[in-house]
């Protein structure tokens, strides 16, 4: 199977935020009364103090002050809801519980938001509150797999995704719960600063430096510890060889199982079949090298595996709408100019 065959990820969007992406770009964190205090610090964690993605992070709340969590200890909130007035970016963590009717000025601060510019983001059942908001009508968006039911049944006019780790709608993106958050920021840090600068900024906060968002939130782990193992090396194994043509039947032969035995719990242990994630990463290593060199394009699709420049630019256009010349536009380093 060609990798040109692989179904497009409609997750990927072309990186819409990048004019400002040189500029420190301002995210408010709205939490909610009893947020859960994991996810309410992931855009902290991962996009606040980075030399690498200039974000300038801060924490608002209905009002200013106090804001309970499900942690048993409160948060302080130095600002309220007109924090979101000049937000670049706005992300709501999940809070409980996730169904009840939240106040009409936090809904009408999270539409004024979106309507002047701001992207919009959720961790988890904050995707409830950007339902409540009318910011997911008609649109496609996720939340934790276990009350994916709920959104759907509740906002019919969303498209609920409950397989996926998160969606990006563009202005509006929405992901899983937990660690699924994680994934989101490090996707916003990729979309606003490209693959090399996300990639380090993952081994900072020592997280998978690329999960595509296509990929399963609920993945049954193999009870077998050694097969995980095995698989973990193969995978490693295979982004030491992107460049040589590697099948399924090539991964099967290292991990020393049958291609069907690689491929169920190739796809057990990562959500995604193997030529999937070959893709994806020959995409990813793509774009770094894009952002990273001057090489031309041909010999950047031959060093990730993708044959051709042609081969690269329908992959690049694929995965986030945009032509090789465009991203390396976008993403290379500018020049300094002497004064």
């Amino acid at each position: 199977m060609d990798p040109s065959t692989v179904p497009p990820d409609r997750t990927a969007q072309p990186p819409e935020h990048t004019p400002a992406h040189r500029v420190a770009h301002r995210v408010v964190v709205l939490a909610l009364p009893s947020a859960l205090p994991m996810e309410v610090g992931m855009p902290f964690q991962v996009l606040a103090d980075r030399d690498q993605a200039p974000y300038d992070v801060s924490l608002c709340g209905a009002r200013p002050g106090p804001v309970a969590t499900t942690g048993g200890f409160p948060l302080v909130a130095p600002a309220g809801l007109e924090a979101l007035a000049t937000a670049d970016t706005v992300i709501v963590p999940a809070s409980r519980p996730h169904g009840r009717p939240l106040a009409p000025e936090v809904l009408t601060a999270l539409r004024d938001a979106h309507a002047r510019g701001a992207r919009v983001a959720s961790i988890c059942v904050g995707a409830f509150a950007l339902a409540q908001a009318g910011l997911l009508d008609g649109r496609r968006a996720t939340t934790h797999w276990l009350h994916a039911p709920e959104l759907a049944a509740r906002f019919p006019a969303v498209e609920v995704d409950p397989d996926v780790l998160y969606v990006d709608e563009g202005d509006v993106v929405t992901s899983a719960g937990m660690a699924a958050g994680i994934d989101l920021c490090l996707h916003l840090v990729r979309t606003d600063h490209g693959a090399a600068v996300a990639n380090e900024v993952a081994r900072l906060v020592v997280a998978a430096p690329h999960r595509d968002g296509g990929q399963a939130q609920f993945v049954p782990r193999s009870p077998e510890p050694e097969r995980q193992t095995a698989l973990a090396a193969t995978r490693a194994w295979a982004l030491a060889r992107l460049d040589a043509p590697l099948t399924v039947a090539d991964l099967a032969r290292h991990a020393r199982l049958s291609e069907r035995t690689l491929t169920r719990a190739f796809t057990a242990e990562t959500g995604t079949s193997p030529l999937r994630w070959l893709t994806t990463a020959r995409v990813d290593r793509a774009r770094a090298l894009l952002e990273t060199t001057a090489l031309p394009f041909d010999v950047v699709a031959a060093r990730c595996g993708l044959g051709t420049a042609m081969n690269l630019r329908l992959h690049l256009r694929r995965a986030i709408g945009v032509t090789p010349s465009e991203y390396r536009a976008t993403f290379a380093p500018q020049p300094v100019l002497a004064r």
